[in-house]
């Protein structure tokens, strides 16, 4: 008997949450969809390009509101077997308050970790090839710069001029081993410039020991400088943010690849939050159904159902601007960055645990 509960429990709560997932992914479909086609109105490319892309795009994005998601589920099914007098059927075989908690928020958690193993590395996958394929259409400069094995790579379009920049990789606020081509309109050399350290920290790049070579009667010849500056349309802070993007990086990558993706050039900071981050999702998703129970499971009286959800979904929001304020507050070193992303986890684990106290006692 205590296998056909614990499957009854197990099986509705998962499906109320495959359906909840469901739903937002079909709602963010529609919202993507018409940037999408914005984007695509004026290139000739396939009415299904906008619609494969934005499908490729959504699971990425529902991994960042997992905690939500996992909060509406536990809701939906604590509020459902409350009203159908299920929970009172459940304590008679034995599963009280405090042993549904637990079955729920070991769920979660669970779950939260077969996603971040199994799913996440497929959904970082799939929007690579979103923002490759992107980039692809893009007339946007933005979209010019690339980080690979090779190195970094920046495009740059002038009035007469086209500029090709490549550097091993970034140190800091500096490029090393740096080459840099200006090509003509018809893609002829006009000049190539080497740098053994260039300092990016404005758009005034400053470039040390450099030799520049121009083509003179079909003949390359060099001119050796100890300083040159040149004007970019990128500084540190800008080309640093366009790889600040969480979607395109799998936990698994980050934690087999985290010094190898150091000795690459990426900002350590930005991998320790974003490493902190993913961590924090199984936690996330278990307190989050905690806070679920805890609202759910103080009465039995179906007039409180609004009342419940209006106080759910307000706590919802409290807890993601809590989240992005405390994770701003490390990124502009107010606190130290691992605390910012961990304290909402330990603010909400105090308040679920005196919460399921309280239900423990009924």
């Amino acid at each position: 008997m205590n296998k056909v509960i614990l499957n009854y429990i197990l099986k509705n709560f998962l499906k109320r949450f495959l359906i909840v997932v469901l739903v937002f992914y079909c709602f963010g479909m529609i919202l993507n969809l018409f940037e999408e086609i914005e984007f695509f109105k004026n290139l000739n490319v396939s009415i299904f390009t906008p619609l494969i892309l934005t499908s490729i795009l959504i699971p990425g994005m529902l991994i960042k509101i997992l905690p939500f998601i996992i909060f509406i589920s536990s809701m939906w099914f604590m509020l459902s077997i409350r009203n159908n007098k299920d929970l009172l059927t459940l304590k008679v075989f034995g599963y009280s308050n405090i042993k549904i908690f637990f079955i729920l928020a070991l769920t979660s958690f669970i779950l939260g970790w077969a996603i971040l193993i199994l799913i996440n590395p497929i959904t970082s996958s799939m929007s690579k090839y979103y923002e490759k394929t992107k980039s692809n259409y893009s007339r946007d400069i933005d979209h010019l710069v690339t980080f690979n094995k090779n190195g970094l790579w920046i495009k740059e379009y002038f009035d007469d001029t086209h500029r090709v920049i490549s550097a091993n990789k970034p140190q800091g606020l500096n490029l090393l081993d740096v080459t840099i081509f200006h090509l003509d309109e018809n893609s002829n050399l006009k000049e190539k410039i080497t740098s053994n350290k260039v300092n990016i920290s404005d758009k005034k790049w400053i470039l040390e020991n450099v030799t520049i070579f121009k083509p003179i009667n079909g003949v390359l010849e060099s001119k050796k400088l100890e300083n040159f500056e040149i004007f970019s349309n990128y500084d540190y802070e800008k080309i640093n943010s366009l790889f600040k993007n969480f979607d395109t990086m799998s936990f698994i990558d980050i934690v087999i690849n985290y010094d190898d993706l150091l000795d690459s050039g990426y900002n350590k900071s930005f991998l320790k939050q974003s490493l902190h981050t993913m961590l924090s999702i199984p936690f996330f998703l278990l307190l989050m159904t905690g806070l679920a129970s805890v609202f759910t499971m103080n009465n039995l009286q179906k007039s409180d159902n609004v009342r419940l959800i209006v106080l759910g979904l307000i706590t919802s929001v409290l807890t993601f601007y809590f989240k992005d304020l405390s994770l701003a507050l490390g990124q502009t070193d107010r606190i130290p960055l691992i605390l910012a992303v961990w304290a909402p986890v330990m603010a909400l684990s105090f308040f679920t645990f005196i919460g399921v106290l309280q239900i423990n006692e009924k």
